[in-house]
């Protein structure tokens, strides 16, 4: 098989006082989102579409809240290890698509950055990496901006 397709979903809660960091950049905004590691809802489902697409689990098998290494821990260095995973099973990175649901911060202003964070990350041209951004009309909890959720889909060929 020369190709592997993946799917990533993940939702985290927003708090008043947190960091958001988002795509791999810090993204001004009065709440952020809450977890173990940084909580970067984006780089998370990026590291679960690629460990999907290997039938590899997931982010909790392998970097799991339960261990204190990855309290706080940046999820980039999460996305670059999940992708020298891939690599060393000898798989490249086709294209990521990404969706966000977040109802404010508008990302409009911020998804080049991070496209250009995340194509670095993952040693890919930025053309390969696409991020969307939509609210969900002031319904559910991504409505009521009690938190964010994120989805990805991934290609991978063989190297």
């Amino acid at each position: 098989m020369a190709f592997r397709i993946g799917y990533g979903y993940d939702v985290h809660q927003l708090a008043e006082g947190e960091s958001f960091w988002l795509g791999g950049i810090e993204v001004p905004h009065t709440h952020g989102a809450v977890g173990h590691s940084d909580a970067d809802v984006l780089l998370h489902v990026i590291c679960d579409a690629l460990l999907g697409a290997l039938a590899l689990r997931d982010i909790g098998y392998h970097f799991p809240d339960t261990d204190p290494q990855y309290k706080g821990v940046d999820s980039k260095k999460l996305l670059q290890h999940t992708y020298d995973l891939v690599t060393q099973d000898g798989w490249k990175l086709g294209n990521v698509d990404c969706t966000v649901c977040l109802q404010r911060p508008k990302l409009s202003p911020h998804i080049d950055t991070m496209r250009q964070c995340i194509a670095g990350l993952l040693g890919a041209e930025l053309h390969q990496v696409s991020i969307k951004a939509t609210t969900t009309e002031k319904l559910g909890f991504v409505g009521r901006e009690e938190g964010v959720s994120a989805h990805a889909v991934v290609l991978l060929e063989k190297a």
